[in-house]
């Protein structure tokens, strides 16, 4: 079954799910020193976590993703991005021939916004990105737990905004464009199995001159 056309989406669409995600937001920036962000190895070996990027004596300071295992890709971001990065990560969901995918990839890639891009091109992909998102509509967004389908600049760049991503690009020189991965992992294709050989058709013995056949 081919993917819809790609819609966009009117802000008014998403103004009551915006205030519940800003007062969230608000919740979270309010209890933010109480949650662990930073893994400190002391000099006697110790290790402790805190909400505080630099700790004073310290070994070493290693980011946490809110899981609690390390985030070493985000590891070279200024702080403000990589606490955003580890708090809301975002992922791009988009479509081959498709110019929304294409618009909402620059504004992304404008804005200095660190992402991960699923591409959907497979009727599994669809499925998995229903699940993912509640529809099939390309180009999709999600910003930590909050999805927004289809395409509207305004609404991806409010969200961002709230999810405090900076408002212009803050990436190191050298950050690498990120590359679209499926969907739904793709499974190898079993091995060809191959045809069994021909047996052996037998060969008659020879006869000799008297007629008995030769034997050996």
């Amino acid at each position: 079954m081919p993917l819809p056309a790609p819609t966009c989406r009117p802000a008014s669409a998403w103004a009551g799910a915006f205030t519940a995600l800003a007062l969230a937001l608000a919740l979270a920036a309010a209890c933010g020193p109480a949650l662990a962000q930073y893994k400190v190895v002391l000099p006697d070996g110790r290790v402790t976590y805190t909400d505080r990027p630099q700790a004073e004596g310290a070994v070493s300071v290693t980011p946490l993703r809110r899981n609690g295992s390390t985030e070493a890709a985000a590891a070279g971001l200024p702080v403000e991005l990589r606490q955003a990065t580890q708090r809301y990560p975002v992922t791009l969901y988009a479509a081959d021939n498709c110019s929304p995918c294409d618009a909402g990839r620059r504004l992304l890639q404008q804005r200095g916004i660190p992402y991960t891009e699923k591409r959907i091109a497979t009727e599994e992909d669809a499925l998995a990105l229903e699940r993912a998102v509640g529809g099939r509509a390309v180009p999709a967004l999600t910003i930590g737990p909050q999805q927004l389908r289809g395409l509207s600049e305004a609404d991806w760049t409010t969200y961002l905004d709230a999810a405090g991503y900076p408002k212009e690009s803050r990436l190191p020189r050298n950050w690498p464009t990120p590359v679209a991965t499926a969907m739904v992992e793709r499974a190898p294709p079993p091995p060809r199995a191959t045809a069994p050989a021909p047996a052996a058709a037998d060969v008659p013995a020879p006869e000799d001159a008297k007629g008995s056949k030769v034997r050996f």
